[in-house]
């Protein structure tokens, strides 16, 4: 069983360069073929500061601050029994190629169902710019069979 004291724990903040060539790989792999995803020669013309990152970029970004054998090692529990629950993405602001994004993140709840069968682990992430700005965060729903 996961205890509840990791509640409020927050990992170490991450600094993590948006690449360009990332945005195009995502945007490709996604389907988004609109040149201010893709072509920086457009996202100039078009008035942005560089690519603009597809949406779900702040999930990449997640990924990469912070590995899940990170998160499963705290808990005292395994790969084997996350499950991924739900993410859901709220937008402040633009990320686009060459910002650098810190991204913050914190266990906030851990939620047993069927008589502790089933654990949920709440987290949300902030993902704030060079700027000091906020340009989105996450609330995720890991899921631990137990």
């Amino acid at each position: 069983m996961i205890e509840k004291k990791h509640i409020g724990h927050e990992f170490s903040p991450v600094i993590l360069p948006v690449e360009e060539g990332r945005l195009k790989f995502l945007a490709k792999t996604l389907g988004m073929t609109q040149g201010i995803y893709t072509d920086p020669d457009a996202a100039a013309a078009a008035g942005l500061p560089g690519l603009l990152a597809p949406p779900t970029y702040p999930f990449v970004l997640e990924i990469d601050a912070l590995e899940l054998v990170d998160l499963v090692n705290l808990l005292g529990e395994t790969l084997g029994k996350l499950l991924h629950g739900e993410e859901n993405f709220t937008y402040h602001g633009p990320i686009y190629a060459g910002d650098e994004i810190t991204v913050r993140k914190k266990i906030t709840d851990i939620i047993d169902k069927k008589e502790g069968t089933l654990q949920f682990v709440i987290s949300h992430t902030e993902f704030i710019n060079q700027h000091d700005e906020k340009v989105a965060e996450t609330l995720t729903n890991y899921v631990f069979r137990h």
